[in-house]
């Protein structure tokens, strides 16, 4: 260490803060039956990513998302695992996964299954914020009402 002026201990702060800082910044968080309904129905943008363990295509997906939830702070990014809870998959009619939902202030504004490159999760994201939402209500209302009648 001769020649250098850094602390063990000055380099150990550092490494925790650094560490700590990566926790914090790993932006996803997990949704269960129980969470679901509160995370999605709130005002902004949450992406809610349907996988399994046993999923390959899900597996491969998972280092995408968390890439993307990095450079968005300001959306939620939900994971439901989808084998940990039956119940909602079904409720959501999941068929397949990984299967991709994004909500914003509480109203669906997307959902396919499959991948996608972290370009096109980049561009999904920007397209959600960029949405009118007065516009979507308004739509969401004209649907409502043609089911009606």
């Amino acid at each position: 260490m001769a020649g250098n002026n850094y602390s063990p201990l000055k380099v150990g702060l550092y490494t925790d803060l650094t560490n700590l800082e990566r926790r914090f910044l790993m932006a996803t968080i997990d949704v269960t039956e129980d969470t679901f309904e509160s995370t999605v129905t709130g005002d902004g943008i949450v992406l809610v990513d349907a996988w399994a363990s046993w999923c390959g295509p899900c597996r491969q997906f998972a280092p995408t998302y968390e890439k993307v939830s990095e450079t968005h702070t300001d959306a939620t990014f939900a994971k439901l695992d989808t084998e940990a809870n039956q119940g909602l998959a079904a409720a959501l009619q999941i068929q397949s996964i990984p299967t991709l939902m994004v909500f914003r202030d509480g109203i669906m504004v997307y959902r396919e299954a499959g991948t996608m490159p972290a370009p096109a999760l980049d561009d999904l994201v920007n397209q959600v914020k960029a949405l009118d939402m007065d516009d979507v209500r308004r739509q969401v209302a004209e649907q409502q009402g043609s089911a009606e009648a």
